[in-house]
C-alpha cells in the first residue's frame, strides 16, 4: 500500500491561503475593496496579533480566490452581471473616447459581481477638460482621489452614477492621469492579465462572452 503524499504546504502558506479566501468572500459578498478586505480577513483569522508581511496574500492570489468563490456561489448570476457592467463601461468609454479611456479593475479581470463599480483611467491633457465635459453633459460628480498605479501618489478621481433603463444606476469612477502616464502602462508582464484595456479590447471581451452564451 502506498503511503499518502506528504503535505509540503508551510504554515505561512496555509495562513496566507486562509486570509486570501476570507478576503475573497468579503469582496464577492459585500463589495469590499482589496485593501480593507485583506486587513479584516487577517484580523478575523489572527486576532490582534501582529501580522508578518509574508503572511499577507497579494492581490493576484485574492483575485483568483474571488474567481473561485464566484464560480462556487454565484455561477447563476455573476456572468450576466459581469456582461452588463462591461456593456455599460463600453458605452461610457465610447462617450469619453476623446480622453483616451482605459478600463481596469474587476469589470476588466472578470471578477465583478453585484456590488462592483466601473473603474476607468483617463489619460487626458487636462483634468479640467474632463470636468467641463461632464458638467456640459449635466453629470453631477464627486471629486476624490485614487493612488497612482505606478507611484502611489494621489490622482484626482471623479465618481458619478450612470442611470440605466429599467435597472439600478451604476457607479463609475474616472481616475484622471496625464497622457505620459500611459507609456509602458498597457503591456502586461509575461503570464499575467493586463491591468488595463482600451475600448476595442473590452468590445472583444464582450463579443467573446456573448458568443459563449449563445453556444
Amino acid at each position: 500500500m502506498m503511503s499518502p503524499m506528504p503535505d509540503f504546504t508551510s504554515p505561512t502558506e496555509q495562513l496566507r491561503a486562509e486570509i486570501a479566501a476570507a478576503a475573497a468572500r468579503m469582496i464577492a459578498e459585500d463589495g469590499a475593496d482589496y485593501g480593507s478586505a485583506k486587513r479584516k480577513a487577517a484580523k478575523q483569522i489572527l486576532g490582534n496579533q501582529k501580522v508578518r508581511g509574508e503572511i499577507m496574500p497579494d492581490n493576484e492570489q485574492i483575485e483568483e480566490e474571488v474567481r473561485l468563490y464566484n464560480e462556487l456561489f454565484f455561477a447563476d448570476t455573476q456572468p450576466a452581471r459581469l456582461l452588463h457592467l462591461r456593456r455599460v463601461a463600453l458605452k461610457l468609454m465610447q462617450d469619453l473616447q476623446v480622453f483616451n479611456p482605459y478600463i481596469t479593475g474587476a469589470v476588466l479581470n472578470g471578477t465583478a459581481g453585484e456590488h462592483s463599480d466601473i473603474h476607468l483611467q483617463l489619460f487626458a491633457p487636462s483634468a479640467k477638460d474632463v470636468e467641463i465635459f461632464l458638467l456640459n453633459k449635466n453629470v453631477n460628480f464627486d471629486v476624490g482621489e485614487t493612488p497612482h498605479f505606478r507611484t502611489g501618489q494621489p490622482v484626482e478621481t471623479l465618481s458619478f452614477l450612470l442611470p440605466q433603463k429599467g435597472a439600478p444606476a451604476e457607479l463609475a469612477h474616472l481616475a484622471l492621469y496625464e497622457e505620459d502616464d500611459l507609456r509602458g502602462g498597457v503591456r502586461a508582464a509575461p503570464g499575467k492579465r493586463p491591468d488595463r484595456a482600451d475600448a476595442a479590447a473590452l468590445a472583444r471581451l464582450i463579443e467573446a462572452t456573448s458568443e459563449e452564451e449563445n453556444q
